[in-house]
């Protein structure tokens, strides 16, 4: 039996007027020369009153609707550059001289990954508001991860809410550390030293990125003789600035929300948030994602945590299972021990296990490509579902053509390494008018949900932008094939 798949006629596409506003820079100038960011401050300077308070209003009609405290931003800008003794309107043209937009979803919107929202205030009995993440493709090819919400119901109705504008402003601050992670952290990337070890016996049990900064600055001199000591004391500092905190004004909405790259290792994107529910032994709620971070050479999995979707702890993953993309945690513990579905290898589907949820190794086999449509590779399309017949896995499976198509796994609740049953072939595939897009032959998705015995699984289409799809569980899975 062949499980219907029922389309919910409805779609998310990219909009360029959802635009951030970033500190611009001027390129270097020849050696010797004045810098071009010295001289576009000496022209600002030397405008006529009336040309700079005519300019800044015109800025001010054409950008201020287009973010939160835009007057505030551009005088920010302007302290960054060295605005020293100017009035405010001078002040605000030379923040603007050095404030460039960038369109987060400017090229596509895709994958996304869908969780029940923490607030379902104000829902109809019988339907559930949902939160989801996507990943916004903007200038560059340079990812972020957006947010928006929808509603499930009445019946079997999926409705996006209207997404708003303009975007907010996000406040950042240091993260937190556990010594012993970030030892394992500065291990995990090869940082290890007499520097390593000389810093790390100078600081406390939690640490912050301040507190490194402080460590390294009472180091002896002897210790920076070495000529490879700068580099190392460099490698330290970027580790611990790579946890940090992601605050977003209350008021708010979720809409409005975008996590943009701020740690090193993110500087080439943030890509494929799998949010998951997760539910503690103690009956604590936390939502936690894995995501891929991308420095313009490598990759690696790092993680998300919010209980709010408002305030976001972003951290280092350490271990084998995080050397990749497309980790999914579980949304509980199973013998006491955390869980996640990674592809260490490039193609199999296994299983890692974490004690604390940072540091995830101990890694099993559970499946490999068995059929054609999977035949160059297979992975998880998001966290496992727990249903009473096992936990059911999302999967995505690369073909002839580089085709993505997506299909299904049924891992048991006790030994998620063993698999119940598999569906023989594609849930989904990007055929017909799903063929072509911003990557072509592509759907894919990081996370779908039950509700009410259903599946709901909105997916990106072509790297492009993002559709919503339904199935009955129990069709899903009376489809499958015993393994």
């Amino acid at each position: 039996m062949i499980p219907e798949v029922r389309d919910a006629g409805v779609e998310l596409r990219p909009d360029p007027a959802r635009v951030v506003a970033d500190l611009f820079l001027p390129g270097e100038s020849t050696p010797g020369a004045v810098s071009r960011a010295e001289q576009v401050i000496d022209r600002v300077r030397s405008l006529p009153r009336e040309q700079v308070e005519s300019a800044t209003r015109g800025i001010e009609e054409d950008f201020g609707s287009r973010h939160a405290g835009f007057a505030d931003l551009l005088r920010a800008n302007a302290e960054k550059v060295g605005a020293g003794s100017l009035d405010d309107d001078r002040r605000l043209l030379l923040g603007a001289a050095f404030t460039a937009e960038r369109a987060v979803e400017g090229a596509a919107l895709c994958n996304p990954s869908a969780v029940a929202h923490p607030d379902q205030s104000g829902v109809p009995v019988g339907s559930l508001r949902v939160a989801i993440a996507l990943r916004s493709i903007g200038e560059g090819h340079i990812s972020a991860i957006s947010f928006c919400s929808a509603v499930i119901g009445p019946d079997r109705r999926w409705t996006f809410d209207e997404r708003s504008l303009p975007l907010a402003r996000a406040r950042l601050s240091d993260g937190e550390w556990a010594l012993d992670h970030l030892r394992r952290a500065l291990e995990h990337d090869g940082a290890v030293s007499e520097i390593f070890n000389a810093v790390l016996h100078k600081l406390p049990a939690e640490v912050r990125s301040s507190d490194i900064e402080v460590a390294i600055g009472e180091l002896p001199g002897e210790f920076f003789g070495h000529y490879e000591s700068r580099e190392r004391v460099e490698a330290i500092r970027l580790v611990g600035r790579s946890a940090y905190r992601v605050e977003f004004p209350a008021d708010s909405d979720l809409s409005q929300r975008v996590l943009l790259p701020a740690a090193d290792e993110e500087r080439g994107g943030m890509e494929d948030a799998r949010f998951v529910r997760f539910v503690e032994d103690d009956g604590s709620i936390e939502y936690r994602a894995s995501y891929t971070a991308y420095d313009g050479r490598a990759i690696s999995s790092r993680l998300i945590t919010t209980t709010d979707f408002e305030r976001f702890a972003v951290h280092r993953l350490t271990g084998t299972g995080t050397r990749t993309k497309g980790m999914a945690f579980f949304p509980r513990r199973v013998d006491g021990r955390m869980l996640a579905l990674t592809r260490t290898d490039g193609e199999r589907i296994l299983l890692a296990r974490s004690d604390d949820g940072l540091d995830w190794g101990d890694e099993t086999p559970v499946t490999a490509p068995a059929g054609l449509w999977e035949v160059v590779q297979t992975g998880n399309c998001g966290s496992p579902i727990e249903t009473e017949h096992g936990w059911l896995v999302l999967t995505h499976g690369v073909g002839p053509m580089r085709r993505y198509s997506l299909g299904a796994i049924l891992l048991d609740l006790e030994d998620p390494t063993r698999v119940l049953a598999r569906l023989d072939s594609p849930l989904l595939e990007p055929i017909g008018p799903y063929q072509d897009g911003y990557v072509p032959n592509v759907v894919y998705s990081c996370g779908a949900l039950v509700h009410d015995g259903v599946l709901w699984l909105p997916h990106g289409v072509g790297d492009g932008y993002v559709r919503v799809v339904s199935v009955l569980v129990s069709e899903l899975i009376g489809a499958m094939s015993p393994a």
